[in-house]
């Protein structure tokens, strides 16, 4: 009889600890206190520290705008003011909430703690504060509680490609406000592709007058060879450079980044059918109308279309802010290379030869990846190449993103370059998300649902401490060959962002795939009230 008391005792104590530590916020906060009590936010003021910055002044009063809506209580009427303080001792993206009966106060000292402290708040108040829709009967009160938290990766991305299917610059942006709710912090762009180029280029004007537009689209996947659709594609499916900067522009406001990705020197068909002249055949070529790895590439023997990437990029790293500028590097067949008197000569000028490892012609795009980055370099960017630039020798100072599963990745830590792991095994959203195809969306193949994304961990126990150091960080991709619509787009990034954002932020120990799916249940009411279209194969 006592043992069952006592065995009764310990899961009652369970149940509290449970309770003193539960909210339902998704990622997860690093630490999280729950004490008894609440306080009512319907009324309440706001006030920010200047210091924190205009932008973050900004993003609190437009927090107090919604939950003054949301509540329908007058600001000020409670005699509560929210707090946002300056704490110059926490890191960029750290941040913590204090609330007790009388006071809420959070701290940071930058915007992006001050946006993950009020993201944090939102996911613990009543869903109406993301549409500020009049909810006068919710209960508008944040439990007691102390937060302390800041990210386990400093990179949390997200890529949308738009070439093969294009989104405009309002559902970008939503796109970005998906990424805020989740708190990542980097969105990669990718801008051009063998089925089209979605940047203006002011000194290449054709590039998206002709580089843009596709003759028509294949039928579902090229092995099932069902044929084209006969209907062009693309036509003003580009972004002028002042959309560019919109975009940019509103990333910041959000604490995001904006990457942007020119593929080279493979999956380069839009420019090539717009300048034919940048191929080794001289064409004719156009604008890829199926889905694959295209044999033209650009011919990087000649100095001239060195001379049309240099240009690009310059206008290119006018428009983008960031550290980093993506050059791909992915899917470049060689077979053209090998027969083209330029490059050939170019392998010959360079004394490239094959060997035991790798082809003259790996070493020739490896020339091309380091001259790029010393291009680069001269205005102050890095570059990102897929995890095929370690193919020849990689260059010096490339950051690599791992998106053939993770072995490039940790190649890459071993010989001290910094990596973005993006495996396609975990991250690639653009595949199924359920065994059973015939009711969902068609997609690019294979299965990744919820609870394997939720389940990859970044950093494996082969790779030493050091080599641990290099992992930036973790990006999930949403290619978009057989994404044609926003709905389908919004369908294939949820939940699985969600997951995403616990791999990217939380410490090991803080996820719990059960607790995940506790929180979903609240998370799936704002995808909701967001208007979100999503799966709801965990949920149901």
């Amino acid at each position: 009889m006592r043992i069952l008391v006592s065995f009764i005792a310990f899961l009652l104590s369970l149940q509290f600890l449970s309770a003193k530590t539960a909210i339902d916020v998704i990622p997860c906060p690093a630490s999280v206190v729950v004490s008894e009590g609440k306080l009512s936010m319907a009324g309440a003021r706001c006030k920010t520290d200047s210091r924190l910055g205009k932008t973050a002044v900004a993003a609190v009063k437009d927090f107090e705008e919604n939950l003054f809506r949301a509540s329908t209580v007058k600001k000020g009427k409670s005699g509560l003011v929210v707090s946002f303080e300056m704490a110059s001792e926490m890191s960029d993206e750290e941040y913590s909430i204090s609330v007790s009966e009388k006071t809420v106060v959070g701290k940071a000292s930058s915007l992006k703690g001050v946006l993950y402290a009020i993201e944090t708040m939102k996911q613990m108040l009543p869903v109406a504060i993301y549409t500020g829709a009049p909810a006068p009967k919710e209960d508008w009160s944040l439990p007691c509680v102390e937060i302390k938290d800041k990210p386990r990766f400093a990179y949390r991305g997200l890529l949308l490609d738009v070439s093969r299917h294009f989104f405009d610059v309002e559902q970008v942006k939503k796109y970005m406000d998906f990424m805020a709710l989740h708190k990542l912090n980097t969105f990669h762009w990718h801008l051009t592709d063998d089925q089209g180029w979605r940047v203006e280029i002011k000194k290449y004007p054709e590039l998206t007058q002709k580089g843009a537009v596709r003759k028509e689209t294949i039928i579902g996947r090229w092995a099932d060879k069902k044929g084209f659709d006969g209907t062009p594609y693309g036509e003003g499916m580009w972004y002028s450079q002042e959309q560019i900067r919109e975009v940019v522009d509103y990333a910041a406001s959000k604490g995001i980044e904006v990457i942007p990705e020119i593929d080279l020197p493979g999956h380069m068909l839009a420019a090539l059918a717009t300048y034919p002249e940048l191929g080794c055949t001289g064409g004719p070529y156009e604008v890829c109308r199926w889905w694959g790895v295209s044999k033209d590439v650009l011919c990087v023997g000649k100095e001239s279309t060195m001379v049309f990437l240099e240009n690009v990029l310059s206008e290119i790293c006018e428009l983008f802010p960031s550290k980093y500028i993506h050059i791909g590097g992915d899917e470049c067949p060689k077979v053209r290379w090998q027969s083209c008197p330029h490059c050939q000569a170019k392998i010959r000028e360079l004394g490239y030869r094959d060997d035991i490892n790798h082809t003259a012609e790996h070493y020739l795009q490896s020339y091309v990846t380091k001259r790029i980055e010393d291009f680069l370099a001269t205005k102050g960017k890095s570059i990102i190449g897929w995890d095929e630039i370690l193919e020849g020798e990689v260059a010096p100072d490339a950051t690599v993103m791992s998106w053939r599963g993770t072995k490039g990745g940790i190649a890459a830590a071993r010989l001290g370059h910094d990596v973005i792991m993006a495996p396609n095994t975990y991250c690639y959203f653009n595949y199924y998300q359920a065994k059973d195809q015939s009711k969902e969306p068609l997609a690019r193949g294979g299965h990744t649902p919820v609870s394997k994304v939720y389940s990859y961990e970044p950093l494996p126990d082969e790779m030493t401490k050091e080599e641990k150091s290099h992992i930036l960080g973790v990006q999930a991709c949403m290619w978009s060959e057989y994404i044609t619509d926003w709905g389908t787009l919004e369908y294939m990034l949820f939940p699985r962002l969600s997951a995403l954002s616990e791999v990217q932020w939380c410490e090991p120990e803080n996820k719990n795939y059960q607790t995940f799916i506790r929180k979903m249940r609240h998370m799936a009411k704002i995808y909701e009230a967001l208007g979100c279209n999503y799966s709801t194969h965990i949920i149901n």
